[in-house]
């Protein structure tokens, strides 16, 4: 009897592992989820090298990552995902010397204000009825 129970346990333990694999069930929608800070060109025309902290953040936002060992860094990040898979990955850096701006870094190529987002808007986003 006490065999019968230990097959019984380690065949539910081996279909429970099973179950936490990478199947995937065919036609389920996977909704895309944007995160981030929402980049836009008129935003970075209007900074300008010796701003302070308080007149960037009224510009850009609230930065999505501030530096803890590096108080004169903000990163602005922007992502698009649908499922596990990255549709849109961008970054915004700004520095700081002291209180007043001193540069910035973005990996954003913006084209006749278009927002770097904007690509990926504009991709035809599947019904889940017609399969």
């Amino acid at each position: 009897m006490q065999k019968v129970v230990k097959t019984i346990v380690i065949l539910f333990a081996i279909g429970s592992l099973v179950a936490c694999s990478s199947f995937r069930f065919p036609g389920v929608y996977k909704v895309r989820v944007q995160q981030g800070n929402y980049i836009e060109k008129k935003m970075v025309d209007q900074l300008e090298v010796g701003m302070t902290r308080r007149q960037v953040q009224y510009v850009m936002g609230s930065p999505l990552l501030e530096d803890t060992f590096n108080t004169d860094r903000w990163d602005y990040l922007f992502m698009v995902k649908r499922g596990g898979e990255v549709l849109v990955d961008r970054r915004f850096t700004v520095y700081f010397d002291g209180d007043s701006l001193a540069k910035w870094e973005t990996d954003i190529e913006f084209k006749d204000d278009e927002t770097p987002q904007s690509s990926a808007e504009k991709e035809e986003v599947p019904d889940p009825k017609m399969k």
